[in-house]
């Protein structure tokens, strides 16, 4: 055992030394002479809602509290309701294609590295910085990028389907069924109200984490040029990339906690849809009612 924990403290050392460790530094209006020039009073712009948020740990103590509410919420679900299971003998209904489910299977990998490290960096002093949080910020870049890598090809295929619908108020209004042991048809199309929601907030949301990350990962390396076009000072881009991502980050979060227990255990299997491409299809029938019929009315089934 001894020699693991040498053998796996020899390697994170070995990958945080190899980690750039900031290049142009000397030059760098954040780290270098102009740091204090270019970061105005606390009390101007972003500066007092910045060092409000960040001075009391609300980003960090506002994730965990919400998590925790989340999984709280599940528990109390699957003790008082419980999953729904559907026939896994009957015919399927083949809804996804390889491209679709390889941009997802990259989104999924990407947010399991994303949610955890983005969580241990809110909380760096507490793991005493230094190489493993280093590395976790490594992982989280790496990650973004397998994440943006999976956005296009889903925008294409998704983006109309998830477009916002009448009897979307409908789904909402019940919960989608999942409130109810009755397995009874739900208004809903191909992606139902809750898949819609958590799609606009991953997407477009996930772009904006993307941009404010960047920011905040390369500091000053092109940052000067944003300011210029914002019309902001580089300090308060970054500022305002920290706020929004925080904030950001702790909604997806919170949506990412739900989609895996929708789809991993709240429907009995429904995560398989998105490994094989099919869907059963009495969990069709139920929960995605009216793209049913519209296949119906179509002869596809």
């Amino acid at each position: 055992m001894r020699k693991i924990l040498s053998l796996f403290a020899f390697v994170i050392s070995a990958f945080a030394l190899n980690l750039p460790d900031g290049t142009n530094q000397y030059e760098s209006n954040v780290w270098a002479a102009g740091r204090v020039e270019n970061i105005k009073p606390y009390e101007d712009g972003f500066g007092p809602l910045f060092t409000f948020i960040q001075g009391n740990d609300y980003f960090a103590f506002g994730v965990v509290a919400i998590i925790a509410a989340v999984v709280f919420a599940f528990v109390l679900h699957f003790l008082i309701i419980g999953p729904k299971h559907f026939s896994h003998d009957g015919k399927k209904i083949y809804a996804f294609g390889v491209i679709e489910r390889v941009s997802h299977a990259l989104a999924a990998v990407s947010w399991v590295i994303l949610v955890p490290t983005g969580i241990i960096m809110m909380w760096g002093d507490l793991f005493g910085g230094g190489a493993f949080v280093r590395v976790c910020k490594n992982l989280h870049g790496i990650a973004t990028i397998i994440f943006a890598v999976s956005v296009p090809p889903m925008m294409i295929y998704w983006t109309k389907r998830m477009l916002p619908a009448i009897y979307d108020i409908k789904w909402m209004m019940i919960v989608g069924g999942y409130l109810s042991k009755v397995k009874r048809p739900v208004p809903a199309g191909k992606f139902n109200a809750g898949q819609k929601a958590w799609y606009w907030i991953a997407i477009p949301g996930g772009l904006v984490m993307i941009a404010t990350g960047a920011a905040m990962y390369f500091l000053d390396f092109s940052t000067p040029n944003v300011a210029g076009w914002l019309g902001m000072s580089q300090i308060e881009v970054l500022r305002l990339s920290a706020i929004i991502h925080n904030i950001l980050g702790i909604v997806c979060a919170t949506f990412f906690f739900v989609h895996i227990y929708m789809a991993a255990i709240a429907i009995h299997g429904a995560i398989w849809s998105m490994v094989t491409g099919y869907k059963e299809e009495e969990e069709v029938a139920i929960l995605h009612s009216y793209w049913y019929k519209e296949l119906q009315s179509k002869g596809q089934i």
